[in-house]
Parts: structure tokens; sequence; C-alpha cells
């Protein structure tokens, strides 16, 4: 997006989604990128901090992914669309030795959480500004150890039903960089989404869904931070899903002992 001769002179209106795409990657991806103008210390933070913390995969090797965290990690984690960036943070304060990698294409909540990195001074969190669909392409197999996907849009119209970030293609690229025994998470207050999750990943051979109970889908997993978002939907009314996904080991799989032998 070319900037208009107004908003040359105006910092808040320089941090378009061009800009951020240019800093941290670039893709297609079904959401907005820009929302309210941004205010002087986010289009600050847009410029001059985003640009240490965000990577393009086009001009990195993948193949050491610690080396995105100087090598201070024990493993890597990713949200996509992690909105203001509360879980996140939350995440990477209570496990400072993972690596958590955002991935956000909406402009206003990457400036919100820069903001939070910078108060806090949060050295494990990197910002990938593209489509998750590339950044899960370009990342090594097995090579994390969580997804989280917290209140993702829903596309609610069937027309757009190929526009939600739940389909065949991407789990099994989630199947692919998920190490054996990691995570794939998913929240969501709409239920016709949630109907959708789990019945694509039930067809999936590569997950197992974890609930044994009404409760572990009904209520958040331990240590679970709630988002606004998520607050929002609670106050009117709308109770969310929460489901967790466990990357199985096929190789370790046996085959069903045959008959009289069991």
């Amino acid at each position: 997006m070319m900037a208009v001769a107004s908003d040359l002179h105006d910092p808040c209106r320089i941090a378009d989604d061009t800009s951020l795409r240019r800093e941290s990657g670039h893709g297609s991806f079904f959401g907005r990128r820009k929302g309210h103008k941004l205010r002087s210390h986010q289009s600050d933070l847009i410029a001059h901090l985003l640009p240490r913390l965000s990577f393009d995969p086009a001009k990195i090797e993948p193949s050491n992914l610690t080396a995105l965290f100087g090598g201070q990690v024990d493993e890597i984690r990713i949200e996509i669309g992690f909105g203001g960036g509360e879980h996140l943070i939350a995440e990477a304060l209570a496990f400072p030795h993972t690596g958590f990698i955002g991935c956000e294409p909406y402009v206003n909540g990457m400036a919100k959480i820069l903001a939070q990195i910078e108060a806090r001074d949060i050295s494990n969190i990197r910002l990938f500004a593209g489509d998750a669909s590339e950044l899960l392409a370009w990342l090594p197999e097995s090579s994390l150890s969580r997804i989280d996907l917290i209140h993702p849009d829903p596309w609610p119209k069937r027309r757009h039903w190929k526009r939600r970030f739940v389909q065949n293609a991407t789990i099994a690229a989630i199947a692919r960089v998920l190490r054996p025994g990691g995570e794939f998470r998913f929240v969501s207050d709409i239920a016709d989404y949630c109907a959708w999750t789990l019945s694509h990943l039930a067809r999936s051979p590569d997950f197992l869904w974890l609930a044994e109970r009404a409760a572990d889908w009904r209520n958040p997993w331990p240590g679970y931070t709630m988002t606004r978002y998520g607050r929002k939907a609670t106050r009117e009314g709308r109770r969310a899903t929460y489901l967790r996904f466990r990357r199985t080991d096929r190789s370790l799989r046996t085959s069903p002992a045959p008959e009289g032998r069991a």
C-alpha cells in the first residue's frame, strides 16, 4: 500500500501493512492487516524494534531454529494469530527457556505486542507478519513442541469456509513440523468452528484428541491466560471450547494383533 502525500510526514500512518511485511516476510492471509491509526510510539516500535525481532524465511536457513534466539532456548513453540498478545506474552514469561514465534498479520496487534515486549524486556519472542502457511512450509520437520491457534477468524459464511485456517492441508503441515508428542491447541467460542476443527483433526492419523471428560474441552487447560477477546466473549455469554491434540509417533504404532492372539 503506497502512502498518500498527506501521510508522508505523519509517523503514525507510515507503518502500514506493506512496511510490516517488508520487515517480517510476506504472503497472503485472510484477515485485516490494519485497524485504527497507530500512536507515535507504536509506529516507532514498528520501525525500530520490529526489525530486530522479525525475520524473513526467504533469507534464513531453517535448519537451526534456536539460532533465532541466540541458541538460548531448549524448544520452540508458535502462536498463530496472537491478537493483542496477552496469551503469548504470558507464555513467554512463564517459560523463559522456550523460544516463541508469534505470527500475526494485523499491524495493530503487532504494535501492541511490541510495546509489551519492550516494557517487560522479553527476549524469547520472535515475530512473523506474513502468512502462517508460509511459516509452516519453511519450518523444519519435527522442529516445534507446540502450536497454539486461539480464537481464529471463524469465517462463518459457507462460501468462506475455505478461508478457515484449519484445513486438511494445514493439518498435514502442522503434523510435519510438530515433533512426536508435541501439541496443537485450539480455542474458539464459535461452536461451528470447534466442530469443524474436531472433525478435521479426527480424520488425521497424526493426531490424538486428548480429552477424556467433558471438562477437558469446556474448561481452559491449567495455566491458560485468557485473552481480551476471550473475556469479551464470556461477558457476552459465549462459551469457548478448548481442544488439545497430541502429535502421534506413527513409527511407534503397532499393528493390531491377529484374531485369537491378543
